[in-house]
């Protein structure tokens, strides 16, 4: 009898290994950032066509960049107990795999944004993946510890992306949704460096905790915490947004302010964990409280 083939031979297998390149989690919110954004745009509904190809065509880019970015980073997450089970640290894929896989998935979304969508946001979102599987892996990352803070911006672009998807052009609203994310970027990934310093200081990495300690580092996060509760506010400051916007912003950003306080007086690494963990959550409740108002608004 013919022995069945192990589970890491099979195809199924395989395909799922090259999906975990992409950072599924993370591209996930990005996409739903972008599609948000494309909503934000229009009065009413977006069409079908754009929806589908702005959608897909960002996700597939955004995916190309997680692979650059695993590719690059291969020697570094081998050494974090959060990283070392990705494909590549695992041998599970090589890099000569990794590059072709990026490079065909991310020509297929390049594709659809120019052909069905609009060439600004093709280029917008071209130059997004060089910003950040380039210029913030590459450069960046292991260079400053204000690598998050720079390279944050290349993170809080897929609301322009969706906006000019539907629009084909950026405008101020585009601009206020992007420094909302930008100003968030710092805060939530502090909060896992904070928990995580051994691990980036034994990769070598200049993240803020291990080049200026635990104490500085949780001072940042508060204080970009209230800088990104004052931000939120800004799209009902300009009418952007009505009241739900305003009291959802409001609630999560109390939420977002109480845990940085305690970690800023009472620090302890299960804290920042959770502190992490709604800092995901917290982003995706307030872009659909921001679409809600949108169709609600009053």
């Amino acid at each position: 009898m013919k022995a069945l083939p192990s589970p890491e031979h099979t195809l199924g297998y395989r395909l799922y290994q090259y999906f975990q390149l992409t950072k599924p989690r993370v591209v996930s919110l990005i996409v739903f950032c972008a599609v948000i954004g494309m909503f934000l745009a229009v009065p009413g509904a977006v069409p079908p066509v754009v929806l589908v190809a702005a959608t897909t065509g960002i996700a597939l880019i955004a995916g190309a960049a997680a692979a650059v970015n695993c590719l690059i980073e291969q020697k570094i997450d081998a050494v974090m107990a959060r990283t070392r089970g990705r494909p590549l640290p695992r041998g599970e894929v090589n890099s000569r795999q990794t590059l072709l896989f990026s490079g065909v998935i991310g020509g297929i979304g390049l594709t659809l944004l120019y052909w069905f969508v609009n060439p600004l946001t093709m280029w917008l979102t071209l130059a997004t993946f060089v910003g950040y599987a380039i210029i913030y892996t590459i450069f960046l990352k292991p260079a400053t510890p204000q690598n998050i803070v720079i390279g944050g911006a290349s993170g809080a672009m897929p609301p322009i992306l969706g906006w000019a998807a539907a629009t084909g052009e950026v405008s101020t609203e585009a601009l206020l949704l992007f420094l909302i994310i930008f100003v968030w970027t710092p805060p939530h990934f502090w909060s896992l460096a904070l928990y995580r310093t051994k691990e980036y200081a034994k990769a070598g990495m200049p993240m803020l905790p291990v080049t200026h300690g635990p104490e500085y580092t949780r001072l940042q996060i508060l204080l970009y915490t209230i800088l990104l509760v004052a931000v939120t506010v800004l799209p009902f400051v300009i009418r952007m947004s009505g009241w739900i916007y305003l009291v959802c912003a409001v609630l999560l950003g109390g939420v977002f302010l109480f845990y940085a306080i305690r970690m800023k007086l009472a620090y302890s690494d299960k804290l920042a964990h959770k502190t992490f963990r709604y800092s995901i959550w917290y982003l995706a409740a307030l872009f659909a409280a921001l679409l809600v108002d949108h169709y609600f608004k009053f």
